[in-house]
């Protein structure tokens, strides 16, 4: 994972607005108890994230960078999303109804191009960039500086930054616009999801060789078993310590010293 710019995210405002929300909700919850036929709150942080997948069709909110990639789409606001038009400019979209996620205008494919920034590109095939007038355009064929966004993760708050190192937002005339030095809420969005959720463990995992998904001492056994000579089929497994195999793993060494601990149990087809 990368590490967030400091201080990028001007949260002003968002206490007052929380503060409020709050009065709200204690309002509603003492109204709530004077009605018998009224449902209980529940404040469960997984039932509210499995609404929200319900409320916009299957699309999941992104929460980390990794999950930024393939089909996307950029909300503003709920169920709003950025809307590709054909002449390479972009407007929000109406809101779309409980239950639907976004239409085709609006789903980009975002492409990273490093440990923090992504590329994306519009359903016309056209990569995002920033003009000199802080405007964003879908008009580019290929990735260069100016194709580069970074999502900015802070405080439970998501804002893209351009090339421009300013934040996107829309402006008065309900153009896409990169033109802030701090967000605020105008340039929170939320990156929607369609993919299958994986997470960043898991992933790594799968990207690893069969014998090495698991523990260390699994690898070792799975290692063992594929290699050993034995007719008797016993596993001869080496008593030294385990911690050898973490640092070797670490330091990129891991079959290299796996090789030498079965040489010393003399199991491996391969041993001199």
């Amino acid at each position: 994972m990368y590490s967030v710019r400091g201080g990028k995210l001007n949260l002003k405002g968002v206490d007052d607005h929380s503060s409020h929300a709050k009065k709200r909700k204690k309002h509603s919850s003492s109204s709530s108890s004077s009605s018998k036929k009224s449902k209980p709150v529940i404040d469960n942080e997984e039932d509210d994230g499995e609404q929200d997948f319900v409320q916009h069709g299957g699309w999941w909110k992104v929460t980390k960078f990794h999950e930024i990639n393939g089909n996307i789409a950029i909300e503003f606001g709920t169920n709003s999303y950025v809307h590709s038009l054909d002449n390479g400019l972009f407007c929000v979209g109406p809101t779309r109804p409980f239950g639907e996620g976004p239409e085709q205008q609006q789903i980009i494919t975002a492409i990273r191009t490093s440990e923090n920034k992504v590329a994306l590109k519009s359903g016309f095939g056209k990569y995002l960039a920033i003009n000199k007038h802080g405007l964003v355009i879908g008009r580019s064929d290929a990735i260069g500086m100016r194709e580069h966004f970074e999502p900015v993760f802070e405080n439970g708050n998501l804002a893209l930054s351009a090339s421009n190192d300013k934040f996107i937002r829309f402006n008065d005339e309900g153009d896409l616009v990169a033109m802030d030095d701090t967000a605020t809420e105008a340039n929170f969005i939320n990156i929607r999801s369609n993919a299958k959720r994986i997470h960043e463990k898991e992933q790594r995992q799968k990207e690893l060789p069969v014998e090495e998904q698991g523990s260390i001492r699994e690898t070792e056994i799975n290692y063992i078993k594929k290699f050993q000579k034995f007719q008797d089929k016993k596993l001869r497994i080496n008593p030294g310590d385990v911690d050898d195999l973490v640092n070797a793993k670490q330091t990129g060494l891991l079959h290299e010293v796996l090789l030498d601990r079965r040489e010393q149990m003399k199991s491996d087809r391969y041993c001199k």
